[in-house]
């Protein structure tokens, strides 16, 4: 009778140097990390891109940015085909195309100094990871690229790739070290987000909303495009917009409206195939950093005779004065809490073509003579944003002049939590949470793939 206790204690000693007990994890703590955003907006006024257009030194930074968001308006005429007919994405295909070529060739000349910069924010790039599929169902648009005379380099992944991508498939290796994380377009406006290919892998959570504030209140010609997406542990909201028109007494109140209303009517819809840990915000106002970026239309309120004068003083700062976006904003009426770098740079509307002369500066031109203005604008809000720059290209492409921003932001990375196994401390992530979140992003991408490549009476995605 006395051994049969021995023998249960030593059993027992023997299960508990089988399995060793675990102590609670640790909670995980939140680490900052530092990027870089390059944020652009241009209204090409209905011009498709050629072939020759060059956008790097609209893209250029001294070095490379991590995210560039880049927002289009009037990529179609605005003409009744295109506002009340079938999308033409045409030549938002084409301007992807020149994109990616600019990004991925400006990125392989910085190549030395890009590998030691990101060696200093992120993990080293996995070798195998593929790119993110896009939202914007343009996978039928090669033959009518080629037709049209725009040739995808061989070193450049096509349209084809960035939507099979997402599905499995041996040897695929990302080429290029940039890559389309979401694109949208609605009538004229187009916005895309690109990232480099070792930070796509931890996006998540992208949604597209769209509002029509154009013909009857409601059409594509005017309104917005907002892309919500994660980025590690921080919440993104890029606005794309394109207000209305005019320089007419009270045309001011009615891009106030347009404001109102976008904020009012953006929702992104939370999926119920997935249940994800992560918050995921409804609105534009629940993320933690948002963009806004696009054609305003905000005017000056002054007529030509003082305009012409203070442009030729290169005054600024009389003009800006004068600038209905600060009246308005510095009033109340529009933009409360939101922050706008300072301008130092000419008005960017509006130019006769291919000239550097604005449309007020002759009676000659055919078109209407306009009040030069800063049309073209990219205000933030949230906290842990800096902008390093604010500034506008010099194309001539078309009446107005590209304007361009660098940001440092920050964005709240989860450490990997302690884990004590048999008194040994040891660094580990939670298994089951990594196999939850690997599922899930398997789903989104093939989610994406097949609602791409199924037509639907939504052109959302």
């Amino acid at each position: 009778m006395d051994g049969f206790p021995r023998k249960r204690l030593l059993i027992g000693a023997v299960e508990n140097l089988k399995r060793p007990r675990f102590e609670p994890d640790a909670p995980a703590v939140s680490e900052t990390q530092n990027l870089r955003m390059f944020v652009g907006t241009w209204n090409v006024g209905g011009k498709a891109p050629h072939g020759g257009l060059n956008l790097k030194d609209w893209l250029s930074t001294p070095t490379p940015a991590d995210i560039y968001v880049l927002g289009f308006q009037e990529i179609v005429p605005l003409n009744a085909g295109n506002v009340l007919g079938a999308e033409d994405n045409g030549p938002a295909a084409k301007w992807l195309s020149l994109i990616r070529k600019a990004l991925n060739s400006s990125s392989r000349r910085d190549l030395d100094f890009g590998q030691n910069y990101n060696r200093a924010t992120t993990p080293p790039e996995e070798p195998n990871q593929k790119p993110r599929v896009s939202f914007s169902d343009l996978l039928s648009l090669e033959d009518e690229i080629e037709e049209e005379g725009l040739e995808f380099s061989e070193d450049f992944p096509s349209i084809a790739d960035f939507f099979s991508s997402g599905l499995p498939r041996s040897g695929s290796t990302t080429r290029g070290s940039y890559c389309l994380a979401a694109s949208k377009q609605m009538v004229g406006i187009f916005l895309c987000v690109w990232v480099r290919n070792d930070l796509n892998r931890h996006i998540s959570n992208l949604k597209v909303s769209c509002v029509g504030r154009g013909i009857m209140g409601y059409l594509g010609n005017k309104g917005s495009i907002s892309i919500s997406m994660t980025l590690h542990q921080t919440t993104f909201c890029f606005v794309c917009t394109h207000l209305t028109s005019g320089e007419k007494e009270g045309d001011e109140l009615r891009r106030n409206s347009d404001v109102m209303e976008i904020l009012k009517k953006t929702r992104f819809l939370q999926s119920h195939r997935l249940s994800s840990p992560a918050f995921s915000p409804d609105s534009i106002l629940e993320h933690d950093k948002i963009i806004w970026l696009g054609d305003l239309n905000y005017r000056l309120a002054s007529g030509y005779g003082d305009t012409q004068e203070l442009l030729q003083k290169n005054n600024w700062q009389a003009l800006l004065d004068k600038d209905q976006l600060r009246i308005e904003q510095k009033a109340g009426r529009v933009f409360k809490g939101w922050e706008e770098g300072r301008i130092y740079f000419a008005p960017t509307y509006k130019y006769l073509e291919n000239s550097d002369r604005y449309a007020m500066q002759t009676t000659k031109s055919r078109d209407k003579r306009r009040t030069p203005a800063w049309c073209d604008r990219i205000l933030w809000r949230g906290e842990g944003m800096k902008q390093m720059w604010y500034t506008r290209g010099e194309s001539r492409f078309s009446d107005h002049r590209p304007v361009h921003s660098l940001f440092t932001v920050h964005v709240d990375v989860a450490s990997k939590s302690k884990v004590r196994r048999s008194g040994i401390p040891t660094t580990a992530t939670n298994s089951s949470s990594c196999a939850r979140v690997q599922a899930e992003e398997r789903l989104l991408m093939f989610t994406r793939t097949e609602s791409c490549l199924q037509p639907t009476s939504s052109r959302w995605f």
